[in-house]
């Protein structure tokens, strides 16, 4: 047991939970950080704050990247499933135009972590539990309150009855979102896509 020791993982630190995906606290975004992001290519920020938090959690380069300000209480009563398609929006936005986004709360814990599950859940056709699972193996601290935890939960169907609309009988998946018909192909059932 003297020779064990736990890995060093970065929870001060953003991390890219898919290519061009930063997830992180405020410590990654502050203004000591800036030779950091430009490196890491980010072009694009996310900034999730209480309005109590304004004054420390704020915008801090708006001359060097495009900013999405949110106010999000980190409380289980709060609404966070209607900001989830003004991220992806956002998102995407970056994505399309080829650049890199950071996502980041205070902590990168609980409200930045429930917007990336959502994204990352809608993207790539994952279920909730996926999607947490997947994210928390890149970032290990993540941790979104039971409130959002339930709102993710209550978004699958949600976004699976969209995809369903969007592309007829199957969604992007191509399983969950119809019952099976003799006739269905069903060599494609895998829940997990390779996201890169």
């Amino acid at each position: 047991m003297d020779n064990f020791m736990f890995p060093q993982i970065p929870k001060y630190e953003a991390v890219e939970i898919v290519p061009n995906l930063y997830l992180g606290p405020y410590a990654a975004a502050m203004k000591s950080q800036l030779p950091s992001l430009q490196q890491h290519g980010i072009t694009h920020i996310v900034c999730i704050r209480q309005s109590i938090e304004a004054n420390f959690v704020r915008p801090n380069f708006p001359e060097y990247f495009r900013y999405l300000v949110l106010d999000i209480a980190d409380c289980i009563t709060e609404n966070i499933i209607r900001f989830f398609a003004q991220v992806r929006d956002f998102l995407n936005d970056c994505f399309q135009r080829g650049g890199k986004a950071l996502v980041h709360g205070n902590g990168g814990i609980s409200r930045s972590a429930a917007l990336v599950i959502a994204f990352i859940m809608e993207t790539y056709g994952l279920s909730f539990r996926n999607a947490f699972i997947y994210v928390q193996q890149r970032r290990f601290c993540i941790n979104p309150n039971e409130g959002f935890a339930q709102q993710l939960m209550e978004y699958e169907p949600i976004y699976r009855a969209k995809l369903n609309f969007q592309f007829g009988d199957k969604s992007r998946d191509n399983s969950y979102l119809k019952r099976k018909h003799p006739d269905d192909d069903d060599s494609s059932d895998d829940e997990v896509k390779e996201m890169k």
